[in-house]
């Protein structure tokens, strides 16, 4: 009998993950096919909080992972070898059941997990529900590193309107952790307008917008969580466009080497600088993911405006999540 199978529910012990697990076990994120943005380690860091992010290594082959924000306890899809999904499937299910006394369920999982899932014959007792406003954005490398052809001519129209317009002013820059004040004034400033945008727009906030603006409350702690961690800033790439020596724009990502995959995790302009957005995506892109063959822009949470700029780089694909909720409690 393997070692994991003599290993009780009872004897999981899960911890917050932090900077040190990031840096620790972010090989176990590339162990399985997984083209999801949580294939990477940046996400579950930068939300660790918000989502109550913890983990457990279980024989130096599996990585789980659990969230409990909001007052839901959910588990991921195990992190492992593909082979290996099934049995850790069970094992972290048998911890909610015997443990937590709870029901396991899962959000957003991955699809290339659940089906690694269902072959393992595990989903008899589960439903599968697609959750479709949560599916992420996968694009050509080539198409957003070269933006050729007609259907690329306003992106490339942007672009030029900023060339010309800041001639000689512009310049892209990767950047470090010597660059940490500059990025959070930048953040700042960002921060500063997209809360005037919304006063100024006298539309009352229904629940969606307001979730929508307190994650992004939650996405700016993570970043200066980044930031203030040497270790977690080292781990991820970084890069940013400057007009006149000051920071206007800045992206953070990380990639994906099973998958040839980098993910955007963040990326921040100065709105009202014609072309800025564009510039930045491109120019980090070729200088910090040159052999990225997909490139993952996250999904767009369901808000109309995020979904007409994702939808306007032509993405050739999409990382579909799932939610998957046990019927009833093993006994």
């Amino acid at each position: 009998m393997a070692e994991s199978d003599l290993l009780k529910p009872e004897d999981l012990k899960f911890k917050r993950f932090d900077g040190e697990a990031l840096v620790k076990y972010k090989e176990f994120f590339y162990m399985r096919p997984n083209k999801s943005c949580d294939s990477g380690p940046v996400d579950s860091f930068i939300w660790r909080d918000y989502y109550d992010v913890k983990y457990c290594v279980v024989n130096d082959e599996a990585l789980l992972m659990t969230e409990s924000g909001g007052g839901k306890t959910a588990g991921i899809i195990p992190l492992c070898a593909e082979e290996n999904v099934g049995k850790y499937f069970k094992l972290l299910e048998r911890y909610f059941n015997e443990v937590l006394k709870l029901p396991f369920i899962i959000y957003l999982a991955d699809e290339e997990g659940v089906e690694a899932v269902r072959r393992a014959g595990l989903l008899e007792n589960y439903t599968v529900t697609e959750e479709e406003d949560l599916k992420d954005y996968l694009y050509s490398g080539d198409d957003l590193r070269e933006l050729k052809g007609r259907k690329f001519a306003k992106k490339r129209n942007h672009i030029n309107s900023f060339l010309k317009s800041y001639e000689g002013r512009w310049s892209y820059r990767r950047l470090t952790k010597e660059d940490k004040l500059e990025i959070l004034s930048c953040l700042s400033e960002w921060k500063l307008n997209k809360d005037a945008v919304g006063e100024e727009s006298g539309v009352a906030m229904d629940e969606e917008s307001f979730d929508a603006m307190e994650s992004l409350d939650a996405e700016i702690v993570g970043i200066h969580d980044i930031l203030n961690h040497d270790k977690v800033f080292d781990s991820v790439r970084a890069g940013g466009i400057f007009i006149d020596g000051k920071l206007k724009a800045f992206s953070i990502g990380n990639y994906n080497p099973r998958e040839k995959m980098a993910i955007i995790d963040i990326e921040k302009a100065d709105p009202e600088i014609v072309g800025l957005y564009q510039i930045i995506n491109r120019e980090f892109l070729v200088h910090e993911f040159p052999e990225a063959e997909i490139i993952n822009r996250e999904d767009d949470v369901g808000l109309p405006g995020l979904r007409k700029a994702k939808l306007s780089y032509f993405p050739i694909g999409y990382e579909r999540k799932y939610m998957v909720i046990q019927n009833h409690m093993e006994e």
